[in-house]
């Protein structure tokens, strides 16, 4: 049997034809050719802010396959930023130019915003939030808290005024910012409740081209996205039970039994193989349960020469 790496995109290190630029992000590598961004899903897996020192074998084709889906689903609310497909681990679109701010919308009261209510605050990036909230509770209307983009580090909450104030987005682009967020987590989560979910909490990035507002980056994932099975949720809300999630959750949680969290001097564990196979399994469930639809393995035989090919192809021959 083929080996776990060796049936997983840990980086690429492509040269395209007019290629002028090239970043490395957690889990994505992104190459710059004339006006167009093509963004290659490594197989790369992050907790804690940590990349893991082993690979998740199919884990980019998931998360690029259901960003895919949910991109085309979308686009006649707020045009996005993807041209093509050319290879299962491979978008390739617009180079737009990044508002330095992430739209996060919030439907139910968890993560860091059950953290800030818990110690007290009852405002969360200028937003109020109403007295007498449980954990996991649904707020009256989804609340947007806006973060910041940060080259290093952590991003971090900011207020509408404050983006406005600083410059970061202008108030116009912003209001429409605005608009097109609450259109599309509405979207997302009435798909959600056709597969027996809940979209709890997400994430959309826009920028402009050719002065026009583009959704750019992956949306609705696991991994920038916060999903409850709607099955039961009623009844552990009401038992103050913690919710059954759709998301790589199960990862963090193993890490913390193994001591983990991503803390000074704590040592990486590191992830055996049976654990790898289960993770990756794990992903196509999310995939087929989020989209509905079957998942289809990719070749791994030669994984990097096959989306090299597959983008080469592409740019001789763009459809």
């Amino acid at each position: 049997m083929i080996s776990i790496e060796k049936r997983s995109v840990i980086e690429s290190n492509f040269q395209f034809p007019g290629q002028t630029n090239f970043y490395r992000g957690k889990v994505r590598d992104v190459y710059t050719v004339g006006e167009q961004l093509i963004m290659v899903a490594s197989d790369r897996i992050s907790a804690f802010d940590h990349i893991l020192p082993r690979p998740i074998p199919y884990k980019g084709q998931v998360l690029n396959q259901i960003a895919q889906h949910f991109l085309a689903a979308t686009q006649d609310i707020v045009p996005n930023w993807v041209r093509a497909h050319p290879d299962p681990n491979v978008t390739l679109g617009r180079a737009c130019s990044p508002f330095k701010i992430e739209m996060v919308i919030r439907g139910y009261l968890v993560g860091h915003a059950w953290r800030e209510y818990a110690a007290g605050k009852r405002q969360l990036c200028g937003v109020p939030m109403p007295e007498g909230l449980r954990e996991s509770e649904a707020f009256p209307q989804p609340i947007i808290t806006p973060a910041t983009k940060a080259e290093e580090g952590h991003d971090e909450d900011i207020s509408r005024e404050d983006i406005i104030a600083r410059g970061l987005v202008s108030e116009a682009h912003y209001t429409q910012l605005e608009a097109y967020t609450r259109a599309l987590f509405a979207r997302g989560s009435a798909m959600a409740a056709e597969r027996g979910l809940i979209l709890v909490d997400t994430k959309y990035e826009f920028g402009m081209y050719d002065g026009i507002i583009y959704l750019i980056d992956e949306i609705h994932t696991p991994d920038s996205s916060r999903y409850f099975y709607r099955e039961g949720y009623a009844e552990r809300l009401a038992r103050g039970e913690r919710q059954k999630h759709l998301s790589k959750e199960f990862v963090r949680e193993w890490l913390i039994s193994q001591g983990f969290q991503g803390l000074d001097g704590q040592v990486m564990p590191t992830m055996p193989d049976a654990f790898v196979e289960s993770v990756s399994e794990r992903y196509i469930e999310l995939f087929e349960q989020i989209t509905g639809g079957p998942f289809v393995r990719a070749e791994v035989g030669d994984l990097l020469g096959r989306i090299e090919q597959n983008v080469l192809n592409y740019l001789a021959n763009p459809a």
